[in-house]
């Protein structure tokens, strides 16, 4: 080793003790301070995003919840209403109110009674076999939505049109 190689880092020039290239631009406290402001700003909006999208989740859990919770509280009151039979899963039954307003379950639908039952109607359900019940409406809903039948629909019209070739 000569004495040119061991001089170069024991001079006073240098104001680091590793070698550092003068090339690259300068980089003060300004610059650091400004990098530091613009990196808590976007872990801040980083964060504040994530949690927007867990607060939407905690309201759609929430609305599912009061759901629940309101779907048992009349599941509750329909097996707690007046009737003279036994109650059979896979069967719709018939909610009335008295004068007195309790409720009463019935074999008969409104059109049994030619539409004047003696009794305010109030819905018609299928007691589940997991003893919850569903409303008459959604039971109608979900059987007009019911893809399977479309399908046959529209197999069923193309035999009544067939298209010639």
């Amino acid at each position: 080793m000569n004495q040119d190689d061991t001089s170069i880092n024991k001079t006073g020039d240098q104001s680091s003790p590793y070698p550092v290239s003068r090339l690259t631009p300068a980089f003060g406290l300004v610059d650091l301070a400004r990098e530091i402001a613009e990196a808590d700003e976007m872990l801040a909006n980083r964060a504040g995003a994530q949690l927007q999208v867990i607060a939407q989740q905690v309201n759609q859990l929430q609305a599912q919840a009061r759901e629940i919770l309101q779907q048992t509280q009349r599941d509750q009151q329909l097996h707690r209403a007046r009737c003279n039979f036994q109650k059979k899963p896979g069967q719709i039954y018939h909610l009335y109110q008295n004068q007195r307003q309790e409720p009463i379950l019935s074999l008969l639908s409104p059109d049994d009674w030619h539409g004047k039952p003696p009794n305010q109607f109030v819905g018609s359900f299928r007691l589940e076999s997991d003893r919850s019940w569903t409303p008459l409406e959604k039971i109608r809903q979900q059987q007009d939505n019911d893809p399977m039948k479309t399908v046959q629909a529209l197999l069923a019209s193309n035999r009544d049109n067939p298209t010639s070739e």
